[in-house]
C-alpha cells in the first residue's frame, strides 16, 4: 500500500497527544461474555487520506471499518474476514476486510455519497434503502470463503451486525462504533467496542432428574440476570470517539464501566488501516490476462498503466517493460 500523507499539522499534533491505537480484548463475568474495546482514530484518519473522503463518506467506511476490526476477536487462527452491506439507498453500501494479522482495508459501493441537502443528525437511516449483509471467513486450507447472509432490518451498521450474529450464528452480540469530528471535520477520535456472550461449555444428558433440572434453571435465570446487567453497562457507555478525542485511557473504560464483572484484560493488540497490494502485484495480474489481451494492452494503452486499488486507494504505475 501506499500510504497517504496527512499534512494537517493541527490534527498531527492531535493524534501525537491521545492514546495510540490499539486493541484490548477481554473477559469478564466468569468467562460467559467476551469483549474487544479499540481505539482506531488513526486507522479511520489514514483510511479518509488514502481514500480522499468527504465527513459523510469518512463516517459511514470508517464505522464499517471499525466493526470489521472488532470482529477479528471472533477469527480462528489464521483468518480473513469480509463485511460487505448492499442497500437500494443513495450509499448503496460497502465492502470491507479485516485479517488475523490486525489490518483492516475497506472502500464505498459509491463515493461520493448523493446529499440533496445539509446533514440533520448523525443517523444514516436516509443513506441506506432495503437490502443485506453479509459476512464471508476465510480460514487456512479453506478453498472456499464460508459465507452468512441476513437482511437489513434496522439500516444501522452497528446493530445490522448484532442482528447477523442472532440470526446467522445464534450468538448474542453488541457493537459499538463512535466517530468524532470537530468544527473543522477533522477526526479527532473514533472507535468502537464489541461484546458477546461465549457458548456454554458442556454437553447435553439426554437423562435429567429433578433436582438437576431445577439447578440448571436456576443458573439459566442467574445467568440471563447477570447479562441484562453486562447489557446495560454497555449501554451506559459514553461517546468512544468523544472518549479518545479527549485523551482517554483504553482501561479505564474497560475496568471502570465493567468493574462489576471483574473484567480481565487478554491481548492488546495492533490494528491498522493496511492493505498487501504493491506495484509487483497488479503487474503480475495483469501479465496473466490472456496473451492477445496482454498485448493489445501493451500497444494501445499510454505508458505507464495507472492502476488504483479499490481496497485502500493507492495508485500504482504499471510500466510497458514490467509486463513483457
Amino acid at each position: 500500500m501506499i500510504k497517504a500523507e496527512i499534512t494537517d499539522k493541527e490534527l498531527l499534533k492531535h493524534l501525537d497527544s491521545i492514546h495510540k491505537d490499539e486493541m484490548t480484548i477481554f473477559v469478564m463475568a466468569d468467562g460467559q461474555v467476551r469483549g474487544a474495546f479499540l481505539n482506531g482514530t488513526r486507522l479511520v484518519n489514514q483510511m479518509r487520506a488514502n481514500h480522499n473522503l468527504g465527513i459523510l463518506e469518512t463516517y459511514i467506511l470508517g464505522q464499517a471499518e471499525l466493526c470489521a476490526a472488532l470482529m477479528i476477536p471472533t477469527m480462528k487462527g489464521r483468518e480473513h474476514l469480509t463485511l460487505r452491506y448492499e442497500t437500494n439507498g443513495p450509499a448503496v453500501g460497502f465492502g470491507v476486510e479485516a485479517d488475523s494479522t490486525g489490518y483492516v482495508r475497506g472502500h464505498l459501493l459509491q463515493n461520493p455519497i448523493p446529499v440533496d441537502k445539509p446533514l440533520e443528525s448523525w443517523d444514516l437511516a436516509p443513506f441506506f434503502g432495503e437490502g443485506t449483509l453479509s459476512v464471508s471467513r476465510m480460514g487456512e486450507g479453506m478453498k472456499t470463503p464460508q459465507t452468512g447472509v441476513t437482511p437489513i432490518v434496522y439500516k444501522n451498521i452497528s446493530q445490522d451486525l448484532a442482528c447477523y450474529f442472532e440470526q446467522s450464528e445464534q450468538i448474542h452480540t453488541a457493537f459499538n462504533t463512535s466517530i468524532q469530528f470537530d468544527s473543522q471535520g477533522r477526526v479527532t477520535g473514533a472507535g468502537g467496542m464489541f461484546l458477546q456472550v461465549m457458548p456454554k461449555a458442556g454437553g447435553k444428558s439426554s437423562v435429567k432428574t429433578e433436582q438437576v433440572e431445577n439447578e440448571l434453571e436456576n443458573r439459566s435465570e442467574e445467568s440471563e440476570k447477570l447479562l441484562i446487567r453486562v447489557e446495560n453497562a454497555f449501554k451506559a457507555m459514553p461517546s468512544i470517539g468523544k472518549w479518545f478525542s479527549d485523551g482517554g485511557d483504553m482501561e479505564d473504560v474497560v475496568y471502570g464501566l465493567f468493574r462489576e464483572f471483574k473484567p480481565s484484560v487478554v491481548l492488546n493488540r495492533d490494528i491498522i488501516f493496511d492493505c498487501p497490494c504493491s506495484t509487483e502485484y497488479y503487474a503480475q495480474q495483469i501479465k496473466h490476462l490472456p496473451p492477445a489481451e496482454l498485448e493489445d494492452i501493451i500497444q494501445r494503452d499510454p505508458e505507464p498503466l495507472e492502476i488504483i486499488c479499490h481496497n485502500c486507494g493507492s495508485v500504482y504505475k504499471i510500466t510497458k517493460d514490467m509486463l513483457k
